[in-house]
């Protein structure tokens, strides 16, 4: 192992490193580096090189005082930033600088960070109302029967508000904590969908619009968890309703297996389709983001608490499907999901992750 050459270990590292010799020139980095760097500087002092302030203090440090140091900086790579962290390592006159790409580690903090303030936001928004109210229970309207009465009936749909954000964020995290179990176990379609529309139909009714479904005589069976596919249904029929009843209703149906590109297996193809006001193109491909909203004040109003199609998201990721919108504004969306139908195949999938 000692006689195996330095410069084809360092190329074998995925992590940019560079050696600084005694001179104070790059004696050799690697092509991570040179991709990072964008130059090869092999030979030249390494200040010309490596120009973040502090790196080069940590670099100066290292070598002065003969002790590991370490730095974090950041870079811009096109129009993104990528943190990294400098692991700087003294020894026998040349200097191993490794350095780390931190980005993903930062962008999870963000997102973590993000959806901390968002349920914040969510929480405290019913909160304050209720507190409001209750306030005004306790003082002006403590004799008011009439007062009392509305000011009740708003507390209930606050509260009640509080309970569906609370679900929905239990659903949530059980959800991602399954997301890698893939579930093989055959689940009839037809059934699921027959249950979810039977279940909404009253709600459909209600909002001054009807559901159509279309599905083949016989059994349509997919690897699938039947708890968690008849949530997707719901979700996404439910939402068609809220958003998109017209007079001309909603069909829901299931269409025969074919090969799917995107997925690059056969699939079972379920569409959900409105005639509503549809979704502006700017829209579709963030509407699976955790609290994002088309029409936040709409939204509200209808009861949404902004995780339904987060959860419906990550359901289909455990099941390898896929989530696709399709919409013309005035004219209607249509929302399909993909389901693979090869359960070996998804087990193998199981297996190469």
């Amino acid at each position: 192992m000692s006689n195996f050459p330095l410069k084809v270990l360092l190329n074998s590292v995925k992590s940019p490193i560079v050696i600084i010799g005694p001179d104070q020139r790059i004696s050799m980095q690697n092509p991570a580096a040179t991709e990072l760097l964008n130059l090869d500087f092999t030979g030249r002092n390494y200040v010309t090189a490596l120009r973040q302030p502090a790196l080069l203090d940590a670099i100066d440090h290292a070598r002065r005082d003969g002790t590991q140091k370490t730095a974090r900086f950041i870079v811009r790579s096109g129009n993104a930033d990528q943190t990294f962290e400098a692991i700087v390592v003294p020894e026998s006159g040349q200097t191993l600088i490794i350095l780390e790409d931190q980005s993903a580690e930062q962008d999870v903090n963000s997102v973590r960070r993000d959806f901390v303030a968002n349920v914040s936001h969510e929480l405290r928004t019913p909160l304050t109302a209720l507190l409001g109210f209750i306030e005004t229970l306790q003082g002006p309207a403590k004799n008011d029967p009439k007062a009392q009465e509305r000011f009740l009936g708003i507390m209930a749909t606050e509260a009640d508000r509080l309970r569906r954000l609370v679900d929905d964020l239990l659903s949530l995290s059980r959800v991602e904590e399954t997301e890698r179990s893939r579930p093989t176990d055959p689940v009839d379609l037809t059934t699921i969908v027959g249950q979810s529309v039977d279940l909404l139909d009253p709600i459909a009714t209600t909002a001054g619009t009807h559901l159509t479904v279309e599905l083949p005589a016989d059994p349509v069976t997919v690897p699938g968890d039947p708890a968690q596919l008849q949530q997707v249904l719901h979700n996404i029929i439910e939402n068609a309703i809220k958003y998109g009843a017209s007079e001309s209703g909603i069909t829901v149906a299931i269409h025969p297996e074919r090969f799917e590109k995107s997925l690059q297996q056969d699939c079972v193809r379920i569409t959900v389709q409105d005639h509503g006001i549809g979704i502006p193109a700017r829209h579709l491909f963030r509407l699976t983001e955790r609290f994002y909203r088309v029409d936040d004040h709409r939204d509200r109003e209808m009861g949404g608490t902004g995780l339904g199609l987060a959860i419906v998201k990550h359901i289909l990721n455990r099941h390898r499907g896929r989530l696709v919108f399709e919409s013309d504004e005035g004219q209607g969306t249509t929302v399909t999901i993909l389901l693979p139908v090869n359960a070996k195949q998804v087990a193998q999938q199981i297996y190469d992750d």
